[in-house]
């Protein structure tokens, strides 16, 4: 039975991978095709195929369309008011234009926390422009650290939709990944933005687009600038909330059967991601959208807006799910589990290469890491981790995930274009900087993980 499962488990990859790269067919569709492919070589009947589909499809989407869906009105709210721009200008005006760098690494690690990368980076790329022209620097010397701090956040803080994503997957707490998440993205982001950052500089000289218009707000009304204290409040609001259920439960465990004191049910109500981003997202529509001046029209708008780029992100982790759960449904997952104990592989170490490779073969961070928790749910599934060192593998992948960025990314062409970059230029400082970044953060994991072990 084992040749025939892994048989089936290749095939099913092989198949995913033409499917997106020669075909370029769109994740969701190769990811449930090559699903059904595993389960036919497998030798499942038919009928049990689409009820794993089915099941494998509801069992992950009931709980990280919710997140991804609140988290993508979150963000939108912040991102139409100009709050975004305004911590920016804040923290710029703090620390002053000698360490302008620093200023944009924090601004970036916090705005990408609820807005997506691509958007956080085309909202602040004024700021960039503005540093440029006013020293003289490189482009690149503001750039960079913004884009590792971006990078890093939208792979390793939830609620960005990458890992809540392979948390679902995994069934990894959100409270361990959001401090571990801390934890190993502010080193990584000052070594591989910062550091990294003031190197290429002195090697690739850019300088401001002569076509590239300044946009100083999304908004189409006039609003009020929210303030800064606000921004930061409703930024790490659920993120203490969610932080704070987890420190609890492993100060004061319940067992099984008994009943927790009131304070402490309440606690792990508000604590619960879903709960704290609904409590997020009215705090932000009706806290910072009213104190700003927008009209409910406006901010309904927004919220709809928001939600379409999210659309195709929930469909994908569903489509992921259903592989998962192909995988241990045919019992493939269970034999690659069996393969990784007697050969002694570091789950840590299995997940970051695993979802490396597949961020290299094709492009999206996202669906590397979707894919590699998929690949390596059924594993982990045996290997009774610990909450922390299933958090520290959510993180692996989210690391492997984001590495060497290039030619297939369309982030690669993203920072070509805004910062007038060509091939070459963006593979010796985009493309080396994601490498860093990889390789940094999962040393890190590395470290935590045999302390942890």
């Amino acid at each position: 039975m084992q040749p025939t499962l892994l048989l089936a488990f290749a095939a099913g990859i092989g198949i995913l991978l033409l499917l997106i790269l020669a075909l370029r067919l769109n994740a969701f569709v190769a990811l449930l095709i090559s699903s059904i492919t595993v389960g036919v070589l497998a030798g499942m009947p038919l009928a049990d195929i689409l009820t794993t589909v089915v099941n494998g499809m509801g069992g992950t989407l009931g709980y990280v369309a919710i997140i991804i869906g609140l988290g993508a009105i979150f963000g939108g709210v912040l991102e139409y008011t100009g709050a975004t721009q305004e911590l920016s200008r804040f923290l710029l005006k703090r620390f002053g234009p000698e360490k302008a760098q620093v200023a944009l690494s924090l601004s970036g690690f916090l705005i990408a926390i609820p807005v997506f990368f691509d958007v956080a980076f085309i909202i602040l790329v004024p700021v960039l422009y503005a540093l440029q022209r006013q020293t003289g620097k490189s482009l690149l010397f503001y750039a960079i650290p913004l884009l590792a701090s971006l990078a890093v956040t939208h792979a390793f803080i939830p609620p960005t939709p990458g890992p809540i994503a392979v948390a679902e997957i995994i069934g990894a707490d959100l409270g361990w990944i959001i401090l571990f998440g801390f934890i190993v993205g502010l080193p990584t982001t000052w070594i591989a933005g910062i550091v990294f950052g003031k190197y290429i500089s002195k090697k690739i000289f850019a300088a401001v687009p002569s076509d590239q218009l300044q946009i100083i707000s999304t908004a189409t009304e006039k609003i009020t600038a929210p303030p800064v204290f606000l921004i930061l409040a409703l930024i790490l609001f659920p993120l203490l909330l969610i932080v704070t259920n987890t420190v609890l439960s492993v100060i004061h465990p319940i067992a099984d059967g008994a009943n927790p004191p009131i304070w402490l049910t309440i606690i792990q109500f508000l604590g619960h991601p879903i709960i704290a981003l609904i409590l997020s997202t009215l705090l932000a529509i009706y806290g910072l959208g009213v104190y700003c001046g927008v009209s409910v029209e406006k901010l309904q708008e927004v919220s709809i807006k928001a939600l379409q780029p999210a659309g195709i992100i929930i469909l994908i982790t569903g489509a992921g799910g259903v592989f998962k759960q192909m995988l241990v449904e045919t019992g493939a997952g269970e034999m690659l589990a069996q393969q990784f104990i007697q050969y002694n592989i570091m789950p840590l170490l299995a997940a970051f290469i695993v979802a490396l490779l597949i961020r290299l073969l094709q492009g999206s961070a996202t669906v590397a890491m979707i894919t590699a928790a998929s690949i390596m749910e059924p594993i982990l599934a045996t290997l009774l981790l610990s909450p922390q060192l299933l958090a520290l593998t959510v993180l692996g992948i989210a690391a492997g995930a984001s590495g060497f960025s290039h030619l297939n990314d369309s982030g690669f062409w993203l920072v070509s274009r805004y910062l007038s970059l060509n091939e070459q230029q963006t593979l010796r400082s985009w493309t080396v900087m994601t490498g860093i970044l990889a390789l940094v953060a999962f040393m890190i994991l590395l470290l935590l993980w045999y302390l942890l072990s």
